[in-house]
């Protein structure tokens, strides 16, 4: 395994992307990088994910598009064939520890237990996902992991906002958060990209 997570050093936060409807997947993608968020997490929570990551790594420049909620090596085949740059599980598993490491493409396993942590680190993986992050403890559960665990930084997602985002981007053993507030789905569906392009550029301004 080679793979670099350089990636995470370019903006603090990454947008959890729920494509409904495809036709948004490149308009939204646009307004993000514009607000200077370029790491996206397409999900494939929707019909629409794979297509959507063809969709953006071929019309949107500058964006670095990534895979979310990947529960198979089927599915990490799938997304890293669409162009996926990164891949985003919600937990792990042996199928998917082996299929990364036979690849260079950067996997977040999903970890909020100390069993979980050692169970990647012991495969090789420092950079995990800690998900649901507002219902598995919180800021205050992955500081207590910087002990126990100092080799080991996490991205943590689910219940993040803008007004707990930087509380957890203070911490030592945190590498980004990701979070879905940046593509609220009412301005989606209205097309409003000034306005979220202006939510990607506040988002932009928080410190790693």
């Amino acid at each position: 395994m080679t793979a670099s997570y350089d990636f995470l050093d370019t903006s603090p936060v990454i947008p959890v992307i729920a494509i409904e409807a495809i036709e948004h997947a490149v308009p939204l993608a646009e307004a993000l990088v514009a607000g200077g968020i370029v790491n996206l997490e397409v999900t494939l929570r929707t019909q629409h994910g794979l297509d959507a990551i063809r969709l953006i790594n071929e019309q949107v420049p500058g964006a670095n598009v990534g895979v979310g909620t990947v529960c198979s090596a089927a599915e990490f085949d799938a997304a890293v064939e669409a162009g996926a740059s990164f891949v985003v599980s919600p937990g792990q598993s042996d199928e998917l520890f082996e299929r990364a490491l036979l690849t260079d493409v950067p996997f977040l396993a999903g970890a909020v237990t100390a069993t979980e942590a050692m169970a990647a680190q012991s495969r090789g993986f420092n950079l995990l996902k800690f998900f649901p992050a507002g219902t598995s403890g919180g800021a205050a559960a992955i500081k207590a992991f910087a002990g126990p665990f100092a080799d080991i930084q996490f991205v943590p997602t689910g219940g993040i906002k803008p007004e707990n985002a930087q509380e957890y981007l203070s911490l030592s053993n945190v590498r980004a958060v990701g979070g879905s507030w940046l593509t609220p789905g009412d301005l989606i569906k209205g097309g409003r990209w000034d306005e979220i392009e202006a939510i990607a550029r506040q988002a932009s301004s928080l410190n790693a």
